[in-house]
């Protein structure tokens, strides 16, 4: 027999602002110290630019503090000790599903992402072999082809956006790749690829303008946009069920998965996990790609060893790697607590918003020294393995790190062995400034213009 799907959760504005201020009153009095104050300016930081915030806080109360943003606190732990405790030593009292992970839950549904406790665990257990070597050297395979057909009309002086560029290639990779689609032969599947973009524009929207539900509003047209894509996939999940028909894609692969059981997925658990792959694959894929390639344009001495390496790569890694420390796309992992416990010497109480953020804590300088400077280095094999538990956590930690995450590595290596293999990029723009947005991943506002040279 199958596992229940998981309660639903507080969704509507007036519903998650009840369950808020219900949390917030059982905790009265015992909040981490903390900005506790009703603050506007305090929230717009937060949103335009949450980093030096943070690290403020951090340095101001410590690992474990306390921010209102709006009308609710949020406790923040920073640095490798509330990471390793929060993603694994004690994992199972923090719960995804009721911290700010559903807020998700509208387009993705019961993934990977929005789900906790043994249907997590099921699902997971059932996913895990369509990411076995096999699969990855065949997806590889795909991401070759698709980068060098991206190339095709880069030459020496052309301007590209290389955000932009980098999306549209993600994209294709993902449609072929997880759902077996040709965007080229196929109207519908260029169209899901646009309804996909509609839809996670929603999450890049500002927070006051998500709450809005009328005509005209971005929920509305993130709602339509999820009907259009859950139309083509419900569809595609019939057709292969009563055809038979199946490909190396990992839709086909999770088709015929079974649990330990002999259980499989049903079809909306089949389309809940395919989307939240194709979030979760997508943005973080082209955030990474785009933010090493800024940051070798700007310390274009590190470009040399990764160019003479590229057959072995392991100075590719460590720019990846490094990259991965400075930018990390899933830059926040929003819990809520289930009892309350101690952390760093600070109690927290239970039933609150607690949030670890990977991209605080690897520029924490005491772990790593001058934070704000590209330096593969720090990733040589030794001193690696030298970081403390929880140092470092791009991908999350313990039983729920990314499972696509190997997935993505590779494809973050073949699209940037591809460029530079060829060309070099530039900064388009002498007086280009990086404004980073947070949501749903980070990237970088307004795009990123680049010029194309010969290497």
């Amino acid at each position: 027999m199958g596992v229940a799907p998981p309660p639903s959760v507080p969704s509507g504005v007036v519903d998650r602002v009840r369950s808020d201020m219900r949390s917030q009153r059982a905790a009265r009095g015992g909040w981490p110290p903390g900005e506790l104050s009703f603050s506007i300016p305090r929230t717009r930081e937060f949103e335009r630019d949450p980093l030096p915030l943070l690290l403020r806080c951090h340095e101001r109360f410590g690992p474990v503090f306390t921010i209102r943003l709006l009308y609710a606190p949020i406790v923040f732990a920073l640095g490798p000790e509330a990471n390793h405790y929060i993603t694994v030593s004690h994992a199972s009292n923090f719960r995804w599903r009721d911290g700010g992970m559903g807020d998700l839950i509208p387009l993705l549904g019961n993934g990977l992402l929005t789900t906790d406790g043994e249907y997590h665990r099921r699902a997971r257990r059932i996913m895990l072999p369509a990411f076995h070597r096999e699969q990855l050297a065949a997806s590889t395979t795909i991401m070759v082809e698709e980068s060098e057909r991206a190339l095709e009309g880069w030459r020496a002086g052309v301007r590209v956006d290389l955000y932009s560029w980098t999306r549209r290639l993600a994209m294709r990779v993902a449609m072929r790749a997880l759902f077996g689609f040709d965007p080229d032969h196929s109207a519908r599947d260029a169209e899901m690829a646009a309804q996909f973009e509609e839809a996670l524009g929603f999450w890049g929207r500002d927070y006051v303008v998500q709450m809005f539900r009328g005509p005209g509003s971005p929920w509305r047209a993130m709602t339509r946009a999820r009907a259009q894509l859950d139309a083509v996939i419900f569809a595609e999940i019939a057709r292969r069920r009563a055809s038979g028909e199946r490909g190396p894609d990992i839709l086909s692969l999770l088709l015929d998965a079974e649990d330990e059981d002999g259980w499989g997925l049903s079809d909306q658990e089949l389309r809940d996990q395919v989307m939240t792959l194709l979030f979760a694959g997508h943005d973080t894929t082209t955030s990474t790609v785009t933010f090493l390639l800024f940051e070798l344009a700007r310390n274009p001495g590190e470009v040399g060893p990764l160019v003479a390496g590229l057959g072995g790569g392991e100075a590719l890694d460590m720019a990846i790697d490094e990259t991965l420390r400075m930018y990390p796309p899933a830059w926040i992992g929003p819990r809520r607590s289930v009892e309350s416990f101690e952390l760093c010497g600070i109690r927290v109480p239970a039933g609150v918003n607690i949030n670890y953020c990977s991209w605080a804590s690897h520029h924490l300088a005491e772990v790593f020294p001058e934070p704000s400077q590209f330096r593969p280095s720090r990733f040589v094999p030794e001193a690696k393995a030298a970081l403390p538990k929880g140092a470092y956590v791009p991908f999350g930690g313990g039983s729920r790190t990314c499972i696509g995450m190997r997935f993505g590595q590779l494809e973050v290596k073949a699209i940037a062995a591809s460029i530079l293999g060829r060309f070099r990029l530039e900064p388009a723009d002498p007086g280009y400034e990086l404004s980073i947005r947070q949501m749903p991943t980070l990237s970088p506002r307004g795009g990123m213009p680049m010029l194309v040279r010969e290497p």
